[in-house]
Protein backbone atom coordinates (compact mmCIF):
# COMPACT_ATOMS: atom_id res chain seq x y z
CA UNK A 1 0.00 0.00 0.00
CA UNK A 2 1.04 3.60 -0.54
CA UNK A 3 2.63 5.73 2.15
CA UNK A 4 -0.01 8.25 3.20
CA UNK A 5 1.94 10.03 5.93
CA UNK A 6 -0.36 11.56 8.49
CA UNK A 7 -3.28 11.76 6.07
CA UNK A 8 -5.99 9.18 6.50
CA UNK A 9 -7.80 10.17 3.32
CA UNK A 10 -7.13 11.19 -0.25
CA UNK A 11 -9.43 13.35 -2.34
CA UNK A 12 -10.77 12.01 -5.63
CA UNK A 13 -12.95 13.83 -8.14
CA UNK A 14 -15.50 12.88 -10.76
CA UNK A 15 -18.09 14.80 -12.78
CA UNK A 16 -20.38 14.94 -9.75
CA UNK A 17 -17.84 16.46 -7.40
CA UNK A 18 -15.19 15.21 -5.00
CA UNK A 19 -15.09 12.71 -2.12
CA UNK A 20 -12.76 11.56 0.60
CA UNK A 21 -11.40 8.06 0.00
CA UNK A 22 -9.37 6.13 2.61
CA UNK A 23 -5.74 6.79 1.74
CA UNK A 24 -4.80 3.12 1.61
CA UNK A 25 -7.90 1.94 -0.31
CA UNK A 26 -7.44 0.30 -3.67
CA UNK A 27 -10.94 1.40 -4.69
CA UNK A 28 -11.82 4.96 -5.69
CA UNK A 29 -14.63 7.49 -5.95
CA UNK A 30 -16.90 5.49 -8.25
CA UNK A 31 -16.80 2.52 -5.90
CA UNK A 32 -17.40 4.77 -2.90
CA UNK A 33 -20.48 6.27 -4.52
CA UNK A 34 -21.82 2.78 -5.23
CA UNK A 35 -21.20 1.75 -1.62
CA UNK A 36 -23.28 4.71 -0.46
CA UNK A 37 -25.98 4.26 -3.07
CA UNK A 38 -26.48 0.51 -2.68
CA UNK A 39 -26.14 -0.58 0.96
CA UNK A 40 -28.69 -3.28 0.22
CA UNK A 41 -27.71 -6.86 1.06
CA UNK A 42 -24.35 -6.73 2.80
CA UNK A 43 -23.23 -9.48 0.42
CA UNK A 44 -20.17 -9.47 -1.83
CA UNK A 45 -19.69 -10.39 -5.46
CA UNK A 46 -19.01 -14.06 -6.11
CA UNK A 47 -15.28 -14.83 -6.02
CA UNK A 48 -15.48 -16.69 -9.34
CA UNK A 49 -17.08 -13.61 -10.89
CA UNK A 50 -14.28 -11.38 -9.59
CA UNK A 51 -11.70 -13.78 -10.96
CA UNK A 52 -13.40 -13.95 -14.35
CA UNK A 53 -13.75 -10.16 -14.48
CA UNK A 54 -10.04 -9.73 -13.84
CA UNK A 55 -9.27 -12.25 -16.59
CA UNK A 56 -11.43 -10.28 -19.01
CA UNK A 57 -9.58 -7.08 -18.05
CA UNK A 58 -6.24 -8.82 -18.54
CA UNK A 59 -7.26 -10.04 -22.00
CA UNK A 60 -8.29 -6.51 -22.97
CA UNK A 61 -5.04 -5.00 -21.65
CA UNK A 62 -2.95 -7.64 -23.42
CA UNK A 63 -4.53 -6.95 -26.81
CA UNK A 64 -4.36 -3.19 -26.31
CA UNK A 65 -0.65 -3.49 -25.49
CA UNK A 66 0.02 -5.76 -28.48
CA UNK A 67 -1.69 -3.28 -30.78
CA UNK A 68 0.21 -0.34 -29.31
CA UNK A 69 -2.69 1.40 -27.59
CA UNK A 70 -1.16 0.79 -24.15
CA UNK A 71 2.54 1.48 -23.69
CA UNK A 72 4.46 -1.53 -22.47
CA UNK A 73 5.19 -0.19 -18.98
CA UNK A 74 1.56 0.67 -18.28
CA UNK A 75 0.28 -2.47 -19.96
CA UNK A 76 2.51 -4.79 -17.96
CA UNK A 77 1.55 -3.08 -14.71
CA UNK A 78 -2.15 -3.43 -15.54
CA UNK A 79 -1.70 -7.09 -16.48
CA UNK A 80 0.17 -7.79 -13.23
CA UNK A 81 -2.58 -6.03 -11.27
CA UNK A 82 -5.24 -8.07 -13.07
CA UNK A 83 -3.46 -11.25 -12.04
CA UNK A 84 -3.32 -10.10 -8.44
CA UNK A 85 -7.09 -9.57 -8.55
CA UNK A 86 -7.78 -12.89 -10.26
CA UNK A 87 -5.68 -14.67 -7.63
CA UNK A 88 -8.07 -13.46 -4.93
CA UNK A 89 -5.52 -11.29 -3.13
CA UNK A 90 -7.62 -8.16 -3.50
CA UNK A 91 -11.11 -9.57 -3.07
CA UNK A 92 -11.62 -7.47 0.06
CA UNK A 93 -11.32 -4.37 -2.11
CA UNK A 94 -14.22 -5.39 -4.34
CA UNK A 95 -16.77 -3.65 -2.18
CA UNK A 96 -19.90 -3.06 -4.24
CA UNK A 97 -23.15 -4.81 -3.37
CA UNK A 98 -24.38 -7.40 -5.90
CA UNK A 99 -27.73 -5.57 -5.99
CA UNK A 100 -27.03 -2.35 -7.85
CA UNK A 101 -28.47 -0.07 -10.47
CA UNK A 102 -26.62 0.73 -13.67
CA UNK A 103 -26.51 -2.71 -15.33
CA UNK A 104 -23.25 -3.56 -13.57
CA UNK A 105 -21.36 -0.28 -14.06
CA UNK A 106 -20.55 -0.12 -10.35
CA UNK A 107 -18.97 -3.55 -10.51
CA UNK A 108 -16.95 -2.65 -13.59
CA UNK A 109 -15.73 0.58 -12.04
CA UNK A 110 -14.81 -1.16 -8.79
CA UNK A 111 -12.61 -3.55 -10.78
CA UNK A 112 -11.19 -0.70 -12.88
CA UNK A 113 -10.22 1.32 -9.80
CA UNK A 114 -8.70 -1.59 -7.89
CA UNK A 115 -6.68 -2.72 -10.91
CA UNK A 116 -5.57 0.86 -11.62
CA UNK A 117 -4.44 1.55 -8.05
CA UNK A 118 -2.65 -1.79 -7.82
CA UNK A 119 -0.89 -0.99 -11.11
CA UNK A 120 0.02 2.46 -9.74
CA UNK A 121 1.45 0.75 -6.68
CA UNK A 122 3.47 -1.63 -8.87
CA UNK A 123 4.90 1.38 -10.71
CA UNK A 124 5.86 3.01 -7.41
CA UNK A 125 3.18 5.69 -7.34
CA UNK A 126 0.66 6.81 -4.74
CA UNK A 127 -2.91 5.51 -4.64
CA UNK A 128 -5.15 7.81 -6.64
CA UNK A 129 -2.33 8.95 -8.98
CA UNK A 130 -4.34 8.25 -12.09
CA UNK A 131 -1.86 10.12 -14.23
CA UNK A 132 0.20 6.93 -14.05
CA UNK A 133 -2.65 4.44 -14.61
CA UNK A 134 -6.20 5.62 -15.10
CA UNK A 135 -9.21 3.36 -14.27
CA UNK A 136 -11.09 4.33 -17.44
CA UNK A 137 -8.50 5.52 -19.91
CA UNK A 138 -6.13 2.61 -19.36
CA UNK A 139 -7.84 -0.28 -17.50
CA UNK A 140 -11.18 0.18 -19.27
CA UNK A 141 -9.68 1.04 -22.66
CA UNK A 142 -11.93 0.01 -25.60
CA UNK A 143 -14.46 -1.50 -23.21
CA UNK A 144 -17.92 -0.91 -21.84
CA UNK A 145 -19.59 -2.40 -18.81
CA UNK A 146 -22.06 -3.80 -21.31
CA UNK A 147 -19.56 -6.13 -22.93
CA UNK A 148 -17.13 -6.95 -20.10
CA UNK A 149 -19.79 -7.66 -17.46
CA UNK A 150 -21.76 -10.33 -19.40
CA UNK A 151 -18.53 -11.82 -20.71
CA UNK A 152 -17.13 -12.18 -17.20
CA UNK A 153 -20.41 -13.69 -16.07
CA UNK A 154 -20.29 -16.32 -18.81
CA UNK A 155 -16.71 -17.22 -17.93
CA UNK A 156 -17.63 -17.58 -14.25
CA UNK A 157 -20.73 -19.62 -15.06
CA UNK A 158 -18.74 -21.90 -17.39
CA UNK A 159 -16.12 -22.68 -14.73
CA UNK A 160 -18.78 -23.41 -12.14
CA UNK A 161 -20.65 -25.67 -14.57
CA UNK A 162 -17.49 -27.68 -15.12
CA UNK A 163 -17.00 -28.10 -11.37
CA UNK A 164 -20.66 -28.92 -10.79
CA UNK A 165 -20.64 -31.57 -13.49
CA UNK A 166 -17.72 -33.28 -11.75
CA UNK A 167 -19.63 -33.40 -8.46
CA UNK A 168 -22.78 -34.66 -10.20
CA UNK A 169 -20.69 -37.38 -11.83
CA UNK A 170 -19.43 -38.50 -8.41
CA UNK A 171 -22.99 -38.60 -7.08
CA UNK A 172 -24.08 -40.66 -10.06
CA UNK A 173 -21.25 -43.14 -9.50
CA UNK A 174 -22.12 -43.59 -5.82
CA UNK A 175 -25.80 -44.12 -6.67
CA UNK A 176 -24.80 -46.73 -9.25
CA UNK A 177 -22.69 -48.50 -6.63
CA UNK A 178 -25.70 -48.56 -4.28
CA UNK A 179 -27.84 -49.94 -7.11
CA UNK A 180 -25.46 -52.88 -7.37
CA UNK A 181 -25.07 -53.27 -3.61
CA UNK A 182 -28.85 -53.45 -3.06
CA UNK A 183 -29.71 -55.44 -6.19
CA UNK A 184 -30.88 -58.56 -4.31
CA UNK A 185 -32.91 -56.85 -1.58
CA UNK A 186 -36.65 -57.11 -2.28
CA UNK A 187 -38.85 -54.34 -0.93
CA UNK A 188 -42.31 -52.91 -1.42
CA UNK A 189 -42.73 -50.35 -4.18
CA UNK A 190 -45.20 -47.59 -3.39
CA UNK A 191 -47.41 -45.29 -5.41
CA UNK A 192 -49.20 -42.33 -3.82
CA UNK A 193 -47.51 -43.45 -0.58
CA UNK A 194 -49.51 -46.70 -0.64
CA UNK A 195 -48.19 -50.24 -1.09
CA UNK A 196 -48.05 -51.14 -4.78
CA UNK A 197 -45.85 -53.96 -6.08
CA UNK A 198 -42.59 -55.65 -5.07
CA UNK A 199 -39.31 -54.34 -6.44
CA UNK A 200 -35.68 -54.35 -5.36
CA UNK A 201 -33.99 -51.63 -3.38
CA UNK A 202 -31.40 -51.62 -6.13
CA UNK A 203 -34.09 -50.54 -8.59
CA UNK A 204 -34.85 -47.55 -6.40
CA UNK A 205 -31.25 -46.39 -6.48
CA UNK A 206 -30.98 -47.22 -10.17
CA UNK A 207 -33.81 -44.78 -10.87
CA UNK A 208 -32.02 -42.15 -8.79
CA UNK A 209 -28.82 -42.78 -10.74
CA UNK A 210 -30.47 -42.45 -14.13
CA UNK A 211 -32.16 -39.19 -13.17
CA UNK A 212 -28.82 -37.75 -12.05
CA UNK A 213 -27.16 -39.04 -15.24
CA UNK A 214 -29.60 -36.96 -17.28
CA UNK A 215 -28.73 -33.94 -15.18
CA UNK A 216 -25.05 -34.54 -15.81
CA UNK A 217 -25.71 -34.57 -19.55
CA UNK A 218 -27.82 -31.42 -19.36
CA UNK A 219 -25.08 -29.56 -17.50
CA UNK A 220 -22.54 -30.63 -20.11
CA UNK A 221 -24.70 -29.58 -23.04
CA UNK A 222 -25.79 -26.21 -21.66
CA UNK A 223 -22.17 -25.06 -21.70
CA UNK A 224 -22.60 -24.71 -25.44
CA UNK A 225 -25.06 -21.87 -24.89
CA UNK A 226 -22.62 -19.63 -23.05
CA UNK A 227 -19.48 -20.03 -25.16
CA UNK A 228 -20.32 -17.05 -27.36
CA UNK A 229 -19.40 -13.73 -25.74
CA UNK A 230 -19.97 -10.11 -26.70
CA UNK A 231 -16.51 -8.89 -25.72
CA UNK A 232 -15.50 -6.16 -28.14
CA UNK A 233 -19.07 -5.04 -28.70
CA UNK A 234 -18.68 -2.11 -26.26
CA UNK A 235 -21.92 -0.27 -25.41
CA UNK A 236 -24.61 -2.02 -27.47
CA UNK A 237 -22.74 -4.49 -29.65
CA UNK A 238 -21.70 -2.22 -32.53
CA UNK A 239 -18.12 -2.01 -31.28
CA UNK A 240 -18.27 1.78 -31.29
CA UNK A 241 -15.14 3.25 -29.72
CA UNK A 242 -12.98 0.13 -30.20
CA UNK A 243 -10.52 -0.53 -33.06
CA UNK A 244 -11.42 -3.35 -35.43
CA UNK A 245 -8.26 -5.35 -34.77
CA UNK A 246 -8.96 -5.24 -31.05
CA UNK A 247 -12.52 -6.52 -31.60
CA UNK A 248 -11.22 -9.36 -33.76
CA UNK A 249 -8.53 -10.44 -31.27
CA UNK A 250 -9.83 -9.87 -27.76
CA UNK A 251 -12.14 -12.91 -27.42
CA UNK A 252 -9.36 -15.18 -28.66
CA UNK A 253 -6.98 -13.71 -26.11
CA UNK A 254 -9.53 -14.40 -23.38
CA UNK A 255 -9.86 -17.98 -24.59
CA UNK A 256 -6.09 -18.49 -24.30
CA UNK A 257 -6.00 -16.82 -20.91
CA UNK A 258 -8.83 -18.67 -19.16
CA UNK A 259 -8.51 -21.98 -21.02
CA UNK A 260 -12.19 -22.09 -21.94
CA UNK A 261 -13.65 -22.48 -25.44
CA UNK A 262 -15.11 -18.97 -25.57
CA UNK A 263 -15.39 -17.10 -28.86
CA UNK A 264 -16.81 -13.86 -30.21
CA UNK A 265 -20.50 -13.99 -30.97
CA UNK A 266 -21.43 -13.60 -34.63
CA UNK A 267 -24.03 -11.03 -33.58
CA UNK A 268 -22.63 -8.82 -30.85
CA UNK A 269 -25.84 -6.79 -30.63
CA UNK A 270 -27.87 -9.92 -29.91
CA UNK A 271 -25.29 -11.11 -27.38
CA UNK A 272 -25.35 -7.75 -25.61
CA UNK A 273 -29.09 -7.31 -25.16
CA UNK A 274 -30.42 -10.88 -24.87
CA UNK A 275 -29.81 -13.10 -21.86
CA UNK A 276 -31.89 -16.15 -22.79
CA UNK A 277 -28.79 -18.37 -22.67
CA UNK A 278 -28.59 -17.68 -18.94
CA UNK A 279 -32.24 -18.59 -18.56
CA UNK A 280 -31.50 -21.87 -20.29
CA UNK A 281 -28.61 -22.61 -17.95
CA UNK A 282 -30.82 -21.76 -14.98
CA UNK A 283 -33.48 -24.09 -16.34
CA UNK A 284 -31.00 -26.96 -16.38
CA UNK A 285 -30.07 -26.14 -12.80
CA UNK A 286 -33.75 -26.13 -11.87
CA UNK A 287 -34.18 -29.58 -13.45
CA UNK A 288 -31.31 -30.87 -11.35
CA UNK A 289 -32.76 -29.20 -8.27
CA UNK A 290 -36.09 -30.94 -8.92
CA UNK A 291 -34.37 -34.33 -9.05
CA UNK A 292 -32.38 -33.57 -5.91
CA UNK A 293 -35.61 -32.62 -4.14
CA UNK A 294 -37.26 -35.89 -5.21
CA UNK A 295 -34.29 -38.05 -4.23
CA UNK A 296 -33.69 -36.35 -0.89
CA UNK A 297 -37.36 -36.58 0.08
CA UNK A 298 -37.51 -40.24 -0.96
CA UNK A 299 -34.53 -41.00 1.24
CA UNK A 300 -36.18 -39.21 4.15
CA UNK A 301 -39.29 -41.36 3.69
CA UNK A 302 -37.39 -44.61 3.23
CA UNK A 303 -35.35 -43.91 6.35
CA UNK A 304 -38.24 -42.55 8.40
CA UNK A 305 -39.00 -43.76 11.89
CA UNK A 306 -36.86 -45.64 12.20
CA UNK A 307 -39.12 -47.86 14.33
CA UNK A 308 -42.52 -46.40 13.48
CA UNK A 309 -41.84 -45.27 9.92
CA UNK A 310 -40.75 -47.07 6.77
CA UNK A 311 -37.20 -47.60 7.97
CA UNK A 312 -36.03 -49.63 4.96
CA UNK A 313 -32.76 -47.73 4.65
CA UNK A 314 -30.45 -46.34 7.28
CA UNK A 315 -29.06 -42.87 6.64
CA UNK A 316 -25.70 -42.12 8.23
CA UNK A 317 -26.18 -40.23 11.50
CA UNK A 318 -24.55 -36.83 11.15
CA UNK A 319 -25.50 -34.98 14.33
CA UNK A 320 -27.77 -35.09 17.34
CA UNK A 321 -31.25 -34.06 16.33
CA UNK A 322 -32.85 -32.45 19.33
CA UNK A 323 -32.10 -30.32 22.35
CA UNK A 324 -34.87 -32.08 24.29
CA UNK A 325 -35.48 -35.51 22.69
CA UNK A 326 -32.46 -37.55 23.71
CA UNK A 327 -31.15 -39.92 21.08
CA UNK A 328 -33.13 -38.41 18.20
CA UNK A 329 -31.24 -38.21 14.91
CA UNK A 330 -32.68 -36.25 12.00
CA UNK A 331 -32.03 -36.62 8.25
CA UNK A 332 -30.21 -33.29 8.18
CA UNK A 333 -28.31 -33.82 4.93
CA UNK A 334 -31.40 -34.58 2.80
CA UNK A 335 -33.13 -31.66 4.50
CA UNK A 336 -30.30 -29.32 3.50
CA UNK A 337 -30.44 -30.68 -0.06
CA UNK A 338 -34.16 -29.95 -0.24
CA UNK A 339 -33.65 -26.39 1.00
CA UNK A 340 -31.01 -25.72 -1.63
CA UNK A 341 -33.33 -27.17 -4.28
CA UNK A 342 -36.08 -24.78 -3.22
CA UNK A 343 -33.71 -21.82 -3.36
CA UNK A 344 -32.51 -22.76 -6.85
CA UNK A 345 -36.10 -23.05 -8.06
CA UNK A 346 -36.83 -19.61 -6.64
CA UNK A 347 -33.67 -18.21 -8.22
CA UNK A 348 -34.77 -19.58 -11.57
CA UNK A 349 -38.00 -17.62 -11.40
CA UNK A 350 -36.06 -14.45 -10.60
CA UNK A 351 -33.60 -15.10 -13.44
CA UNK A 352 -36.45 -15.72 -15.87
CA UNK A 353 -38.19 -12.49 -14.94
CA UNK A 354 -34.95 -10.48 -15.00
CA UNK A 355 -34.09 -11.77 -18.47
CA UNK A 356 -37.55 -11.04 -19.81
CA UNK A 357 -37.52 -7.46 -18.53
CA UNK A 358 -34.48 -6.26 -20.45
CA UNK A 359 -35.33 -3.29 -22.63
CA UNK A 360 -34.14 -2.44 -26.14
CA UNK A 361 -30.34 -2.71 -26.44
CA UNK A 362 -29.48 -3.71 -22.85
CA UNK A 363 -30.74 -5.67 -19.88
CA UNK A 364 -30.60 -3.34 -16.89
CA UNK A 365 -31.16 -6.23 -14.48
CA UNK A 366 -27.91 -8.05 -15.26
CA UNK A 367 -26.64 -7.71 -11.66
CA UNK A 368 -29.75 -9.45 -10.30
CA UNK A 369 -29.53 -12.18 -12.92
CA UNK A 370 -25.82 -12.70 -12.31
CA UNK A 371 -26.11 -12.86 -8.54
CA UNK A 372 -28.91 -15.42 -8.60
CA UNK A 373 -27.34 -17.61 -11.26
CA UNK A 374 -23.98 -17.72 -9.51
CA UNK A 375 -25.77 -18.37 -6.23
CA UNK A 376 -27.61 -21.35 -7.74
CA UNK A 377 -24.41 -22.80 -9.16
CA UNK A 378 -22.49 -22.43 -5.89
CA UNK A 379 -25.29 -23.88 -3.78
CA UNK A 380 -25.69 -26.89 -6.06
CA UNK A 381 -21.93 -27.42 -6.24
CA UNK A 382 -21.58 -27.40 -2.46
CA UNK A 383 -24.68 -29.40 -1.64
CA UNK A 384 -23.96 -32.10 -4.23
CA UNK A 385 -20.60 -32.82 -2.67
CA UNK A 386 -22.12 -32.85 0.80
CA UNK A 387 -24.95 -35.13 -0.29
CA UNK A 388 -22.54 -37.61 -1.83
CA UNK A 389 -20.02 -37.69 1.01
CA UNK A 390 -22.19 -37.17 4.04
CA UNK A 391 -25.26 -39.17 3.07
CA UNK A 392 -25.42 -41.36 -0.03
CA UNK A 393 -22.05 -43.08 0.42
CA UNK A 394 -23.02 -44.20 3.93
CA UNK A 395 -26.55 -45.45 3.26
CA UNK A 396 -27.17 -49.04 4.28
CA UNK A 397 -30.19 -51.29 3.84
CA UNK A 398 -32.40 -52.67 6.60
CA UNK A 399 -32.95 -56.04 4.93
CA UNK A 400 -35.10 -57.47 7.71
CA UNK A 401 -37.43 -54.50 7.53
CA UNK A 402 -37.68 -54.75 3.75
CA UNK A 403 -38.50 -58.48 3.97
CA UNK A 404 -41.06 -57.95 6.72
CA UNK A 405 -42.85 -55.26 4.71
CA UNK A 406 -43.01 -57.45 1.61
CA UNK A 407 -44.37 -60.41 3.52
CA UNK A 408 -46.96 -58.40 5.41
CA UNK A 409 -48.09 -56.27 2.48
CA UNK A 410 -50.74 -56.84 -0.17
CA UNK A 411 -48.12 -55.87 -2.73
CA UNK A 412 -47.52 -59.53 -3.52
CA UNK A 413 -51.09 -59.74 -4.82
CA UNK A 414 -50.24 -57.97 -8.07
CA UNK A 415 -47.63 -60.63 -8.82
CA UNK A 416 -50.41 -63.24 -8.77
CA UNK A 417 -52.82 -61.42 -11.13
CA UNK A 418 -51.31 -62.74 -14.40
CA UNK A 419 -51.66 -66.31 -13.11
CA UNK A 420 -54.93 -66.28 -11.13
CA UNK A 421 -56.83 -63.29 -12.50
CA UNK A 422 -57.80 -60.03 -10.80
CA UNK A 423 -61.08 -61.23 -9.24
CA UNK A 424 -59.59 -64.32 -7.70
CA UNK A 425 -56.68 -62.38 -6.26
CA UNK A 426 -59.16 -59.88 -4.79
CA UNK A 427 -60.80 -62.75 -2.90
CA UNK A 428 -57.45 -63.90 -1.59
CA UNK A 429 -56.73 -60.38 -0.30
CA UNK A 430 -60.17 -60.31 1.38
CA UNK A 431 -59.39 -63.68 2.96
CA UNK A 432 -56.16 -62.28 4.36
CA UNK A 433 -58.02 -59.45 6.01
CA UNK A 434 -60.54 -61.84 7.54
CA UNK A 435 -58.01 -64.42 8.72
CA UNK A 436 -55.30 -62.01 9.79
CA UNK A 437 -52.78 -64.02 7.81
CA UNK A 438 -50.20 -62.32 5.59
CA UNK A 439 -50.72 -62.67 1.87
CA UNK A 440 -47.74 -64.97 1.70
CA UNK A 441 -49.17 -67.22 4.42
CA UNK A 442 -52.67 -67.15 2.86
CA UNK A 443 -51.29 -68.25 -0.51
CA UNK A 444 -49.52 -71.17 1.15
CA UNK A 445 -52.57 -71.93 3.35
CA UNK A 446 -54.87 -72.15 0.31
CA UNK A 447 -52.42 -74.42 -1.47
CA UNK A 448 -51.90 -71.97 -4.33
CA UNK A 449 -48.13 -72.14 -3.97
CA UNK A 450 -45.57 -73.49 -1.56
CA UNK A 451 -42.96 -71.39 0.18
CA UNK A 452 -40.35 -72.03 -2.51
CA UNK A 453 -42.74 -70.91 -5.24
CA UNK A 454 -43.58 -67.72 -3.37
CA UNK A 455 -39.87 -67.03 -2.95
CA UNK A 456 -39.40 -67.59 -6.67
CA UNK A 457 -42.18 -65.11 -7.46
CA UNK A 458 -40.38 -62.54 -5.32
CA UNK A 459 -36.84 -63.36 -6.40
CA UNK A 460 -34.73 -60.38 -7.46
CA UNK A 461 -34.03 -62.07 -10.78
CA UNK A 462 -37.72 -62.32 -11.60
CA UNK A 463 -38.54 -58.81 -10.45
CA UNK A 464 -35.76 -57.41 -12.64
CA UNK A 465 -36.65 -59.17 -15.86
CA UNK A 466 -39.36 -56.74 -17.04
CA UNK A 467 -42.65 -58.63 -17.02
CA UNK A 468 -43.64 -62.29 -16.91
CA UNK A 469 -42.88 -64.92 -19.54
CA UNK A 470 -45.75 -66.80 -21.23
CA UNK A 471 -45.94 -70.30 -19.84
CA UNK A 472 -44.97 -69.35 -16.29
CA UNK A 473 -47.23 -71.09 -13.80
CA UNK A 474 -47.89 -71.52 -10.13
CA UNK A 475 -49.79 -74.41 -8.57
CA UNK A 476 -53.04 -72.45 -8.21
CA UNK A 477 -53.54 -71.81 -11.93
Amino acid sequence: MSESGNNDFRIEKDSLGEMKIPADAYYGIHTRRAMLNFPLSGQRLHERFIRAFAQVKEACATVNMKLGYLDESTGRAVIAACRDVSSGKLNDSIMVDPYQGGAGTSTNMNLNEVIANRAVEILGGEFGDYGLVHPVEHVNMHQSTNDVYPTALKVAVFTLLVDLEKEVSKLQEVLQAKESEFSRIVKVGRTQLMDAVPMTLGMTFGAFSDAVARDRWRLFKCRERIKKVNLGGTAIGTGLGAPREYILQVAGELKNLCGLPVSRSENLIDATQNTDSMVEVSGMLKSYAANLMKISNDLRLLGSGPETGIGEVKLPPRQCGSSIMAGKVNPVIPESVAQVALQVMGNDQTITLAASMGQLELNQFMPLLAHNLLNSLSLLLNVTGSFTRNCVQGISANEDRCRKHVESSDALATVLVPFLGYSRVEKIVDACRSSGRSLRDEIIFQGLADADEVDELLSPQRLCKQGFTPGEKIRGN
